[in-house]
């Protein structure tokens, strides 16, 4: 894979955003926000990698659910949602599923996401790779 292309218009890891999720009364997860770091949005079907570490530890792909307006999907879908599209204001929620989640206080998430800007043809059948990940530590707090 050629090198990707990084441009930082945004901070990908949103501030604030660090929640947990609860079914039937127990803490099944965590999520948290992310942004396109790029200067027009995609659609998820150019989503080349997509992976996450909290606290350092990688998470498995089949417990990663990327979630966009109310609708969610897994990992392996992505590559088929060619009529998705995923505006750059709009923050998608990354949902993480681990039986009794987190732990509250400060956890690192680091998002790695590349995709490919299909308008940006670098070779055949080849296209520019942007790097949309982010770091951040954020902070769980239970209500």
């Amino acid at each position: 894979m050629p090198i990707a292309l990084r441009l930082n218009f945004t901070d990908v890891v949103r501030d604030h955003s660090l929640k947990s999720i609860y079914a039937g009364g127990r803490k099944v997860g965590y999520q948290f926000d992310v942004r396109l770091s790029y200067y027009r949005g995609h659609f998820l079907s150019t989503i080349d990698e997509l992976s996450v570490k909290v606290d350092g530890n990688e998470i498995a792909g089949n417990d990663i659910t990327f979630c966009l307006r109310g609708r969610e999907y897994g990992l392996a879908q992505l590559h088929d949602l060619v009529d998705v599209f995923w505006p750059i204001i709009e923050p998608a929620t990354i949902k993480i599923f681990a039986d009794g989640g987190l732990e509250e206080g400060e956890h690192k998430i680091d998002f790695h996401m590349i995709f490919r800007s299909p308008y940006m043809e670098i070779g055949k059948d080849t296209y520019m790779p942007v790097d949309s990940s982010g770091v951040k530590t954020l902070t769980l707090r239970e209500m």
